[in-house]
């Protein structure tokens, strides 16, 4: 609602209240209650009916309503909580009148209890599923385009999109999966607006939302306002009714429910995975967390391989910067050294040419402004650079005469090379005239109704075409971060005075080489630990949300602990770097004990023993102590009257070690970082009680922190070989009755380039298909779960069609021995091992 006199705009929407809109959507109900679950303060309209209540529900004991064993369950739940909290999970709840799937959390005073009628389903095992089939993606565009298939095949929705947001926060749809007569929305653009800011915040708060009818009926709150005047706080709430703006958007494309999965990464709104459907559809609880725990997974996996593509930017950035410092050392005139080889810089990123100004002359190489347009240029750095790099792709919204030499550069990125003398290396980008699809018109209007002047929604979303003039191709943060990378190393000639200086840069530089190849090892070894979570059997007795939580713990304390070796440049204290390492291995079946002084460590000896700790850590889960139930460890840590740290590390009661047969990066990094960076000492000697470590760190670099006592803490007891080639134009017919799996041999299949597969879930479904469709080779499940394919083999035997059995059987049994020479593979697939079949089936 807009006030009278008030401007119609966009930051309207903004502040539309859409966490307290005082209903709920109309498949569940709703009770809110005092902080010890005890009295019923509000309730949902519809509450009385979906659980059988009669007479009065607001001020009754919520005893007195559901039963007295139901309402223990629920205060055990509520007890373990915290205001803000992801609400706590129940399944089949039973009341009087059946069983319910029950939401509880807390917002400040209250207790929020939603019920939904109790399903069947097994979100463990099918999340567990569908991590597994990203776990090994090494590209993002190949994580974006199975993620999406995947989705769409566990929950069945008719179009499923995963959205990223733009700079300017406008979303683009990057990747899709859909019903084959849906009309394409990839690569359209949405604008910022179809998602207000205070929807984006609620997303990153309660990373799962669900519309099951856009047209549904609005549940009101009984009461709305309570008597102090507040409504619900229902940001958490997975029955939250929608925005009717938001319902009229949906319905003006069709949609008639939504469900939306938060992308988060480094603890921003990335993106969305947005699935519609053009029919109303409620997705049950257990699918509900299924699908949260894979997008939580999902934003992991993305931000792993972000940073693995930003290392292996940064590394060719720097060897490119390496040759040129070399260069360096042997020249006297740096501004020279620049003019001469300027042509270099060019290899750094994407541009179109170089400008250097540089005691008063301007040098340029390839396309770039013109001298007469520097002294603006310039007067434009002095006021935004402020000795930061700083860049712009539409230079002329800054810089109005930038129009005039828009061809030569319309986006410029300054890096700044001295504060007194104002010179800059510049690099420039030409205009980049572009034709923009947009989901309909990007503006919205507002009009005069029953509800007052309002924002409404797009009515048509035909696509909007908007041709972009006067901009480049935009600045990518990894292109900021090879930019400060070069005004660094620029810097530092200029400030190289001795050898000394020349000395610490050389082992700057193979700090830093240790450190890359470390982040790369260490993004494998968390992706391996994480499936290695993930895959683990879930106990007799252990309920789902113990499960959740439990696994959702272990890979959050995998990211903090990796957190401490990206953000270690500032110290710590040892104990709590020791925490970060070890709390993902910390269960029931090892012990772990850590016993030390308050001792805190500088930035410099804090990075090193990140990165050594780590790896103890990580080849004790995988090899040592902490690869088997009853191992135990223990860290042990003091000061030494000269004040240098002594720290003991003692594995015992896992399996016999032997020495390593040859010395890793792994082996090198233990062995040789305390001395080499830190001047102290470091002895590791494999016995065959299991591992003993010995580290001396210098005075220097420690000291005793006023935080407390001394620290005592105790814990509970690739192969590959190259694929095949295949023709691309080949046809498949692939019998397979899980649609997952399925869904996983045509994505491998899609990666060696083929694209036409046929795919039936049945033996007669693949007789019919056959009536059309004359595949080069075919792939058959040998057990559909009710029938086998051997009819199947019998038809193509009989055509002379190539094909190959697959099965998960550890024999033969299932295969006729009129097909014995039929090629077998085994279930799961393995891509090279299907590929290579095929190619020898093909040939023979």
């Amino acid at each position: 609602m807009v006030k009278p006199g008030e401007p119609i705009d966009l930051t309207n929407c903004d502040r539309e209240p859409i966490h307290i809109p005082g209903s709920i959507q109309s498949h569940g109900c709703l009770l809110a209650c005092d902080a010890r679950a005890g009295m019923v303060l509000r309730h949902s309209a519809n509450a009385p009916d979906v659980l059988g209540l009669e007479g009065e529900v607001n001020g009754q004991p919520l005893e007195a309503l559901i039963g007295y064993e139901a309402t223990h369950t629920l205060r055990n739940a509520v007890a373990a909580l915290r205001d803000g909290s992801r609400p706590a999970l129940l399944s089949a709840l039973t009341l009087a009148n059946g069983a319910y799937d029950v939401s509880i959390h807390l917002n400040k005073a209250t207790v929020i209890i939603e019920f939904e009628p109790a399903t069947d389903g097994q979100p463990l095992q099918l999340a567990r599923t569908l991590i597994g089939r990203i776990t090994d993606i090494d590209d993002v565009d190949q994580l974006l385009r199975q993620s999406a298939r995947l989705i769409r095949g566990m929950l069945g929705y008719d179009r499923v999109m995963i959205y990223a947001f733009e700079q300017d926060g406008a979303g683009k749809v990057v990747t899709e999966a859909k019903r084959g007569d849906l009309e394409s929305f990839l690569g359209q653009y949405f604008p910022a607006s179809d998602i207000p800011q205070q929807a984006r915040t609620l997303y990153l708060q309660n990373t799962i939302r669900i519309i099951g009818d856009a047209s549904g009926t609005r549940i009101p709150l009984v009461p709305e306002i309570d008597v102090s005047g507040e409504a619900l706080d229902m940001s958490l709430a997975h029955l939250r009714s929608v925005s009717p703006i938001h319902c009229e958007y949906l319905r003006n494309m069709g949609v008639a429910a939504s469900m939306s999965i938060s992308i988060i990464v480094d603890g921003k709104l990335w993106g969305l995975i947005a699935c519609h459907h053009y029919q109303p559809r409620i997705l049950p609880m257990a699918q509900r967390v299924a699908a949260e725990m894979f997008g939580e997974f999902f934003s992991l996996h993305l931000h792993a391989l972000k940073q693995k593509q930003k290392l292996v930017t940064t590394n060719r950035a720097r060897a490119s910067l390496d040759r040129f410092l070399r260069m360096a050392s042997h020249h006297a005139d740096m501004g020279e050294l620049l003019r001469d080889h300027l042509s270099h810089f060019t290899s750094l990123m994407a541009c179109d040419g170089i400008g250097l100004w540089m005691n008063g002359t301007w040098t340029t190489f390839g396309s770039a402004p013109p001298a007469s347009a520097v002294p603006a240029i310039l007067r434009l750095m002095g006021s935004v650079v402020a000795g930061q790099v700083w860049a712009t792709h539409a230079m002329a919204q800054r810089l109005p005469e930038a129009e005039t030499f828009r061809e030569q550069a319309a986006g410029v990125l300054a890096v700044p090379l001295t504060q007194l003398h104002r010179d800059y290396l510049f690099f420039f980008r030409k205009e980049f005239v572009q034709t923009l699809n947009w989901g309909g018109d990007p503006n919205k209007s507002y009009e005069s109704g029953p509800l007052g002047e309002r924002l409404t929604p797009r009515k048509s979303f035909a696509i909007w075409k908007e041709t972009v003039q006067l901009q480049a191709q935009p600045w990518t943060e990894g292109d900021r971060e090879i930019a400060e990378v070069t005004r660094a190393a620029l810097v530092e000639i200029g400030l190289r005075h001795s050898e000394l200086m020349a000395e610490e840069r050389s082992r700057a530089d193979v700090r830093q080489r240790m450190l890359n190849e470390e982040l790369n090892h260490r993004v494998k070894n968390i992706l391996a630990l994480i499936k290695s979570l993930v895959s683990q059997p879930v106990g007799d007795g252990r309920s789902l949300t113990e499960y959740v939580t439990s696994l959702k713990g272990r890979i959050q304390a995998l990211s903090f602990a990796h957190d401490q070796v990206v953000r270690g440049d500032g110290g710590g204290m040892l104990s709590d770097l020791l925490d970060a390492e070890l709390s993902p291995y910390r269960n029931t079946a090892n012990a772990i004990d850590l016993t030390g002084p308050p001792v805190l460590l500088n930035s410099r000896a804090f990075s090193v023993m990140a990165l050594v700790l780590h790896e103890l850590s990580t080849n004790a889960a995988k090899y040592g102590a902490l690869s088997r139930p009853g191992g135990a460890l223990s860290v042990s840590w003091r000061l030494t009257q000269a004040g240098d740290c002594e720290i003991a590390w003692r594995e015992s009661g896992g399996p016999a070690v032997l020495p390593p047969t040859r010395t890793g990066f792994g082996s090198a990094l233990i062995d040789r970082s305390v001395p080499f960076d830190l001047d102290g000492r470091s002895t590791v000697t494999y016995a065959p009680g299991g591992v003993e470590a010995d580290f001396m760190l210098p005075a220097k670099h420690v000291s005793l922190s006023d935080q407390g006592e001394d620290r005592s803490i105790a814990a509970g007891p690739d192969a590959s070989t190259a694929g095949a080639d295949l023709d691309p134009d080949l046809r498949v017919l692939l019998v397979e009755d899980q649609m997952l799996i399925a869904m996983d041999v045509e994505g491998m299949l899609s990666d060696h380039g083929i694209q036409k597969v046929l795919t039936a879930a049945s033996a007669d479904e693949a007789l019919a298909k056959l009536a059309t469709f004359k595949p080069d080779v075919a792939i058959l499940d040998v057990n559909l779960g009710t029938g086998t394919s051997i009819e199947v083999a019998a038809e193509l035997t009989r055509r002379d069609i190539p094909f190959l059995f697959a099965t998960g059987y550890g024999n033969m049994s299932p295969i006729p021995s009129g097909f014995a020479d039929v090629p077998v593979v085994r279930k799961p697939y393995e891509r090279e091992a299907l590929v290579h079949t095929m190619s020898t089936l093909l040939k023979s």
